[in-house]
């Protein structure tokens, strides 16, 4: 579980977002950034149980900074509202696909795989998608996947509205063809942040994505 204060600070950030008020409560920042890593780090102890590859990962070398590039955004804001952890066996910067975590009061969510990778490694994966669509579709139609995920996400924003130059219209895996990402979320309340069982049920949604963390990143092993 995570700390109430770990929320209440967030609250009081999306509220207070300027350098004053942070450095004014930095000393709040730092309790709910050890509570939030030390959060991580048992999700990662747990879960490399069922995915040795992360076995010794750190959740420090996972989390993201709370200070936002301002520098090409109309928001002039200088802190994220939101704590996140990019889980995968090379860490945050890893092109790896991964497990992600999004503690957001009234937004949070756990999940992950490939977000908007680079041409090289969007083309490697969309190439496996055409040869093994029915692995892939074998993994999204499975009862684990579709109890926590549903589905990919369709976010119109990393959705193409034509199929990538080189595929045919009628082909099977067209309608995964046109993602940019390879996404899959499911949302947690604030009562989920709270819960005893946060770890658990972060654990088991992350054991849903695994099969289709290990199709993303064979094809980008091809």
């Amino acid at each position: 579980m995570l700390q109430p204060s770990t929320l209440k600070f967030l609250k009081d950030l999306k509220k207070n977002n300027n350098k004053a008020w942070f450095d004014k409560n930095r000393k709040v920042y730092e309790q709910a950034k050890t509570d939030f890593t030390a959060f991580i780090q048992e999700v990662i102890d747990q879960f490399s149980k069922k995915d040795p590859s992360l076995k010794g990962l750190l959740a420090k070398n996972c989390l993201f900074r709370i200070n936002r590039d301002i520098r090409f955004s109309k928001d002039k804001s200088p802190y994220k509202t939101n704590m996140g952890a990019y889980i995968n066996p090379g860490g945050k910067k890893s092109v790896l696909a991964g497990y992600y975590f999004h503690c957001e009061p009234g937004k949070a969510f756990a999940g992950g795989g490939m977000w908007m990778p680079l041409p090289p490694e969007l083309n490697k994966v969309r190439q496996e998608l055409d040869y093994n669509f029915a692995a892939f579709k074998k993994i999204t139609s499975s009862k684990k996947f579709k109890s926590v995920y549903g589905d990919l996400s369709r976010d119109a924003e990393y959705t193409l509205t034509r199929l990538p130059k080189g595929y045919e219209a009628d082909n099977p895996a067209g309608d995964y063809l046109k993602l940019k990402s390879f996404v899959a979320l499911t949302n947690l309340t604030d009562t989920d942040l709270g819960s005893k069982g946060l770890v658990k049920k972060t654990v088991a949604a992350f054991e849903a994505l695994q099969p289709l963390t290990a199709f993303l990143n064979h094809a980008l092993s091809e």
